[in-house]
């Protein structure tokens, strides 16, 4: 199955803001698009969704972007404009996992982990989503992690630490592990600390898929245990919003004559009907 997964991240009105401050924050990284509703943006060439959705939804640390910078001098300048007006989760400081790594909330809500790589290995400056399994998610990682890489094709689990006895966290739960789908790298975590938050709408991940086969395959799976909303996005059996979106949605919103339609036609919508959304169109 060919599709191209990438996040959106939740916004009340400030996308085009929040956009232009990690584009200002790393290298790599520019606004492709922008309309009032959804901004396109890359971060170190990969691509985002800013979404003006209002206030109903707030991004929160149950996913974060796990961030690889080339040097301390690029980190330390990142960290430091995305922590204006933000807050500290863990400080920048030298860990065992990195010489030089911190975890922060910037002023959007949005979370950042900013690291240098494991100092075993020399790694190249990427940026992933980090899924945090906490509260009653807590201890089913792997369970994801198994789930995920089973329902796309193109998939590798690349990392697996799991707690071991005497460790700060439960035995056998997930320290830290790394997988892709379709070439998206994702990470996992497991804490059994207590949590504020869990896994909600101010992050989703965003699928377009070519075809009508693919868009029911997925759904099906991911509502499985989850629940179905509006307009393509559903919540998997972990609480992880994603949103299943024809590939073809986007060139039939780009023409003026035929989104009013095609808009009108999806609103309707919980899984997205291709043949519905091209007749909308005519």
């Amino acid at each position: 199955m060919k599709s191209s997964i990438y996040p959106c991240i939740w916004f009340d009105g400030n996308a085009q803001q929040a956009a232009e401050t990690y584009c200002s924050a790393f290298e790599n990284s520019s606004i492709q698009s922008s309309n009032p509703m959804v901004v396109i943006f890359e971060i170190m060439g990969k691509k985002f969704m800013g979404l003006n959705g209002g206030s109903h939804y707030k991004p929160n640390p149950s996913i974060s972007f796990f961030t690889i910078c080339a040097s301390k001098d690029q980190l330390d300048a990142a960290w430091n404009l995305l922590l204006k007006d933000g807050r500290e989760l863990m400080p920048l400081n030298s860990y065992p996992w990195s010489d030089h790594y911190g975890w922060l909330e910037d002023k959007y809500g949005v979370s950042w982990q900013l690291t240098l790589g494991l100092q075993s290995e020399k790694k190249q400056p990427d940026i992933f989503p980090s899924l945090l399994f906490t509260g009653e998610q807590n201890g089913k990682a792997e369970e994801a992690i198994n789930f995920y890489t089973s329902l796309f094709e193109n998939s590798k689990v690349e990392v697996i630490s799991k707690y071991q006895s005497g460790e700060q966290d439960i035995e056998d739960n997930i320290k830290y592990a790394q997988f892709t789908l379709d070439g998206q790298r994702i990470s996992v975590m497991d804490s059994s600390h207590n949590h504020a938050f869990n896994f909600n709408q101010g992050v989703s991940l965003v699928v377009n898929c070519d075809t009508q086969e693919q868009i029911d395959y997925l759904w099906l799976n991911l509502t499985k245990g989850g629940h179905e909303d509006r307009c393509g996005w559903c919540q998997d059996s972990f609480g992880v919003s994603w949103q299943i979106v024809p590939t073809i949605l986007g060139k039939l919103m780009a023409d003026p004559q035929k989104s009013p339609k095609v808009m009108e036609a999806f609103m309707k919508m919980t899984k997205f009907d291709i043949q519905a959304l091209k007749e909308a169109a005519l």
